[in-house]
């Protein structure tokens, strides 16, 4: 009678209120792990890193055998762009030497011949002058001729000076007017001579050239560098899949694994019924089932996966749900440095959803 009462007091408690959610995880570095693969087909000519080594980002990780063909490409190329750039120098230097040539030679043709013509106009100056008073002047001669002050042959004198002033007045005007015209059409010439050399001069020919060997140069380093393996990142070598005289391609494996092992994470693969207790900031601890580590390191919650997928950590226990829904929880260790080299590591995690 007893136990029967116990046993419905025990059935009338409420269930234990749960303060865990546990989860089998998986260490790697927080970049996650990053399979470095070949640009180009080939084989592994040199690798100039080992496993555990440190690189940055950039930085030469192997060469393919085909690098040092490669090369010579981009050197031949190289050595074809200066050439043309020194063409090109050469010949803007020639034709700024010819157009000013041609311009000095404008210069030359035009100062004489306004000298000529300055003259002229001042020579029509002085026998307009000379006219206006051997004009004036045979005015007063008429009167004084019909008043008899005068004979009838100095008037005839002072008109033959009027009209041989008037001639030579004509005659001055005239040819400034064939100087002024002379020199239009010398300076028209002239400066279709400059015009001409300036065309001569035209570099576009040259500048295509030197277009088309940069453009070569450009294909010849993008040909070059897809011979070299280089580091997408910060991190450290995990893993090296492929040595010297083994063949790489697109499609085939990577050259080596590569992860930031500065700051490691776990990713533990909650089960899909326990991931609405799971909040970001919430605090885990860590342990290793199989003593790689004897702390219990600490971490916080700072992702929750948006996918459910099945698990890939699988229990060692046989008994275990070899095929359950999880998602994956991320979450940042504190002591990074004890499992710096542990990548793929199992653990055990414990998230305190009361944190």
């Amino acid at each position: 009678m007893q136990s029967r009462q116990a046993a419905r007091e025990q059935a009338e408690l409420p269930p234990p209120r749960q303060v865990q959610v546990v989860a089998l995880g998986r260490v790697e570095p927080s970049s996650r792990v990053i399979d470095v693969a070949a640009s180009s087909s080939g084989r592994i000519d040199r690798l100039v890193v080992q496993q555990g080594d440190t690189v940055e980002t950039g930085q030469v990780l192997a060469y393919l055998d085909t690098y040092a063909v490669r090369r010579a490409e981009r050197d031949l190329a190289a050595s074809q762009l200066a050439e043309a750039r020194a063409q090109l120098a050469a010949e803007t230097n020639l034709g700024r030497s010819q157009v000013q040539e041609a311009s000095s030679r404008l210069g030359q043709i035009d100062q004489p011949q306004q000298a000529a013509i300055a003259a002229q106009a001042a020579a029509i100056q002085s026998l307009q002058a000379e006219l206006n008073v051997a004009e004036i002047d045979l005015d007063r001669f008429q009167q004084l001729n019909e008043s008899g002050a005068i004979a009838r042959q100095e008037l005839d004198r002072q008109r033959a000076t009027v009209n041989r002033l008037q001639a030579d007045l004509a005659n001055a005007t005239a040819t400034r007017q064939r100087l002024e015209q002379a020199r239009d059409q010398d300076l028209a010439n002239a400066q279709a001579q400059v015009a001409a050399t300036e065309a001569s001069a035209s570099l576009a020919q040259v500048m295509s050239r030197v277009d088309s060997a940069a453009q070569s140069l450009a294909l010849a380093e993008s040909q070059l560098a897809l011979t070299l393996i280089r580091a997408p990142q910060p991190g450290q070598v995990l893993d090296i899949f492929a040595y010297p005289g083994e063949a790489v391609s697109l499609a085939g494996e990577p050259v080596l694994a590569l992860g930031d092992t500065r700051q490691m994470i776990v990713v533990a693969e909650v089960y899909e019924t326990d991931i609405g207790l799971v909040q970001l900031g919430q605090q885990a601890t860590i342990t290793s089932r199989n003593g790689a580590f004897a702390d219990t390191l600490t971490g916080t919650v700072e992702d929750i996966g948006l996918r459910i997928a099945k698990n890939d950590v699988l229990d060692d226990d046989p008994a275990a749900n070899a095929d359950a829904r999880v998602v994956e929880v991320r979450v940042r260790v504190d002591q990074s440095q004890v499992v710096a080299r542990l990548t793929n590591l199992q653990v055990d995690v414990a998230i305190d959803i009361e944190s």
